[in-house]
């Protein structure tokens, strides 16, 4: 299995949502033009607009390390408009394990699937 789904939890701090947003339509906009391997990538809001959630999946390690290219200066802007936390289901590279390490995201390992 070498697709990878990832679920990052983004608390907007006060009086920052309006930047999160354009923030936000920005890597989306990264995503649907650069990124090769991205095969999901969705934004929800809980009620009252203080987190979010970001549903992703990548065709394999490569296209996710490809994203975090991609978005580069925007990522780090979004991450001063916020904080982070999430998770990575799937078997990740070498590679991508040492680039995500120290970071506040969660590896999970496959299981059971169809």
């Amino acid at each position: 299995m070498t697709e990878l789904l990832g679920i990052a939890r983004l608390k907007i701090h006060p009086g920052k949502l309006e930047e999160f947003k354009r923030l936000q339509t920005r890597c989306l906009e990264l995503v649907r033009t650069k990124d090769t391997g991205t095969l999901q990538y969705e934004a929800f809001f809980n009620s009252d607009y203080t987190e979010c959630l970001v549903v992703e999946r990548y065709r394999d390690s490569e296209a996710l390390l490809e994203h975090f290219v991609n978005l580069g200066e925007t990522m780090s802007a979004i991450f001063e408009t916020c904080s982070a936390s999430g998770e990575l289901c799937g078997t990740p590279s070498p590679e991508l394990m040492k680039t995500l390490e120290g970071s506040p995201v969660g590896i999970y390992s496959p299981f059971q699937s169809l």
